[in-house]
């Protein structure tokens, strides 16, 4: 690995170690897999699924389209991941005494239990994670990440990255007849 880029190469990336998004999800890489052991390995849980059940921690009783609209997903994606909850008996679900169109999802005794379990001992890692980070820096981490979470934001609605990658666009078929790989398809972060 190169050395850790500055500035001016993450303004002026030349390789994949001066892209920012990649310096950052090299820095996730290095504590995912304890979170992930945490998570599935001692509670049979989901990254996905302890990130949905702390928006039902937060928000309470909500009907399963607000579910869905608040962590950005259509509603089919919303009914599975749902259903695995409810599967686990981590989420109740009812339908509305007035309006039977409208189902309401709430986290179950249980589900509460296992996030009680949980969020102390991912509390735990953050603090390890950013031992040795004083204030004043951690200060501006957190200013930059917000900055940049409202940039992609701005830029997502600006719909910046319009579409995905087509193998039938991306690929081309060699003088041999044999196709070949296209740069799109080479450049795969694992």
């Amino acid at each position: 690995m190169r050395d850790f880029p500055d500035a001016v190469a993450l303004r002026t990336p030349r390789s994949i170690d001066d892209l920012l998004l990649y310096r950052i999800w090299r820095a996730a890489r290095a504590s995912n897999g304890m979170v992930t052991r945490m998570i599935e390995g001692g509670f049979g849980i989901t990254r996905r699924e302890l990130g949905m059940m702390g928006v039902l921690v937060e928000m309470g009783e909500i009907t399963a389209s607000q579910f869905a609209e608040h962590l950005d997903l259509d509603r089919a994606s919303a009914s599975i991941a749902l259903r695995s909850l409810t599967g686990k008996k981590l989420v109740e679900r009812r339908q509305d005494s007035e309006d039977r169109r409208l189902v309401h999802v709430r986290l179950s005794p249980s589900g509460r239990q296992l996030f009680d379990e949980l969020l102390p001992r991912l509390s735990h890692l953050d603090v390890d994670l950013l031992d040795g980070i004083d204030a004043a820096h951690l200060e501006v981490f957190l200013d930059c990440l917000e900055r940049l979470e409202m940039r992609g934001d701005e830029l997502d609605a600006r719909r910046i990255a319009r579409e995905k990658w087509r193998p039938s666009i991306d690929r081309h078929v060699s003088s041999a007849g044999g196709a070949q790989r296209s740069e799109a398809q080479a450049f795969r972060l694992r």
